[in-house]
C-alpha cells in the first residue's frame, strides 16, 4: 500500500498539469473553408470537419450535400481555453461567414450549407448570443440571421475532407475564388 500511495503522490502534480480542453462547433458553409482559419490559432489542438444539426444517423457526404439529412457541414474545434478563449473563436467565426443570409453561404445553397453556432454549455450560449448582439449593435452588417443552437451529435466527415486545404491547396484556393467567398468576406468585414 505505501508504494501505491507514493506513486499517486508522484502523479498528482502531473495530473494537475494535464491540459484542459473544450470543444466548439461552428457551421459556416463549406467545411473545407472553415477549418483553415481555426487551425492557424495558437491554442487550437485539433479541428475536424463533419456534419451536425440533422436527424439522420451516420450521415454521408453524398446524403448531406444532397440536402436529405437536415445536417449542415461544420467544423468541430478542440482547444485549450487557457491559450485561446471561446470569445476569440467566435471572433474568427464571424469574420469567416456571411451572417446576413439563411440556408446558404457564398455559392453553396441549401440548409446543408447554413451558418450556425452550436453551443456545448450555457457559457458558450451566452457568449455566442452576446457576440451576435455586438455585431448587430455595431451595424457593420445590415442584419444577422445566424442561429445559435444547442450542439447535437457531430459526425466526422470522410477522411478525404479532413484538412482539405492542405491536401489539395490548388483546388481549395480555386474553389474559394470561384465561389466568391473571399470577395464577399472583404465586402462585409473590411
Amino acid at each position: 500500500m505505501p508504494r501505491l500511495l507514493t506513486l499517486l503522490l508522484c502523479l498528482c502534480p502531473i495530473l494537475a498539469m494535464a491540459q484542459q480542453t473544450a470543444t466548439a462547433t461552428f457551421a459556416g458553409g463549406c467545411f473545407w473553408c472553415m477549418e483553415q482559419p481555426f487551425d492557424q490559432l495558437p491554442g487550437v489542438i485539433s479541428t475536424t470537419v463533419g456534419y451536425t444539426g440533422g436527424k439522420t444517423k451516420t450521415p454521408t457526404y453524398k446524403a448531406v450535400s444532397g440536402g436529405k439529412t437536415g445536417h449542415t457541414e461544420a467544423v468541430q474545434i478542440v482547444y485549450d481555453p487557457s491559450k485561446v478563449s471561446y470569445k476569440e473563436l467566435l471572433a474568427i467565426y464571424w469574420r469567416n461567414i456571411d451572417p446576413t443570409v439563411s440556408n446558404k453561404q457564398f455559392c453553396d445553397k441549401g440548409s446543408q450549407y447554413r451558418a450556425e453556432i452550436f453551443y456545448h454549455n450555457q457559457q458558450q450560449k451566452q457568449l455566442a448570443q452576446q457576440s451576435k448582439q455586438d455585431i448587430i449593435n455595431s451595424k457593420q452588417v445590415p442584419k444577422v440571421v445566424t442561429p445559435i443552437t444547442k450542439a447535437s451529435k457531430f459526425y466526422p466527415a470522410e477522411d478525404y475532407h479532413q484538412n482539405y486545404y492542405e491536401k489539395n491547396p490548388v483546388r481549395y484556393k480555386l474553389y474559394r475564388k470561384l465561389c466568391g467567398r473571399d470577395k464577399r468576406l472583404d465586402e462585409l468585414w473590411d
